[in-house]
């Protein structure tokens, strides 16, 4: 799919210009039809976007967050991002829509069960989708070589283990949902995978996203230096 392109200085001026991003489409989102349906990856960007949205002009009680990803790990355990996710939206009302990630990962029922029910909790459409990307061209995770990447049915699914934890995930049909994408991508090592991805380089599990329109927001180290310029830049 074709993606817009805005490139910012710095790591901050990036977060700052997602959440204004955010706020945005949160607006139109609630004027339109009354709520925000928003869905969040992890990962440290979401959290430093979340610092400066806190302060911004957002309809927090018509706003549901929904979540990406999900580590198989204990309530509460630093590793989930649902931990993080409470935390940056402690002191606003939004509801949260978490995924259940407390059970055993080794209990294949279990997990299953836990990603049919997410399933069940998604909207028809979510108004806007957050996502990252990983050096290995990861996103959500819809990572290499796991077969979640051949999952065309489902929307939520489990993968096998990554980086010490099997996941629980939106597939490629549930980030399909999404009416806008937004990726927020910063750091030196994302430079290869953020110029796969825009280039259409579908041999990356992120390059084979597909939804409504996609929006790429990076800072000038996570960007090839050509796109800089002293304004962000949108193509």
């Amino acid at each position: 799919m074709e993606h817009n392109i805005r490139v910012f200085p710095d790591s901050d001026a990036l977060a700052f210009a997602a959440a204004e991003h955010v706020a945005l489409v949160a607006t139109s989102s609630v004027e339109g039809r009354g709520s925000f349906d928003f869905a969040v990856s992890g990962g440290r960007t979401p959290w430093e976007m979340f610092s400066h949205l806190r302060g911004m002009d957002m309809p927090w009680s018509r706003t549901n967050v929904f979540q990406v990803d999900e580590r198989f790990a204990p309530d509460g355990d630093p590793a989930r991002n649902l931990t993080h996710l409470r935390e940056a939206l402690s002191d606003v009302p939004a509801t949260i829509v978490p995924m259940d990630a407390d059970v055993d990962p080794n209990n294949v029922d279990s997990t299953a069960l836990a990603a049919h029910s997410y399933a069940l909790a998604l909207p028809a459409e979510f108004d806007l989708v957050h996502l990252g990307l990983g050096p290995d061209g990861h996103t959500a995770s819809l990572i290499p070589d796991d077969p979640i990447l051949e999952e065309r049915t489902d929307l939520v699914g489990c993968t096998g283990m990554y980086q010490g934890h099997r996941r629980i995930t939106l597939t490629y049909p549930g980030l399909a949902l999404a009416t806008q994408l937004m990726w927020v991508v910063s750091g030196t090592s994302k430079q290869d995978a953020l110029s796969r991805l825009l280039s259409g380089d579908q041999s990356i599990p992120a390059g084979r996203v597909v939804a409504g329109e996609s929006l790429v927001m990076a800072d000038a180290d996570a960007a090839d230096p050509d796109a800089m310029s002293d304004e962000p830049s949108e193509g």
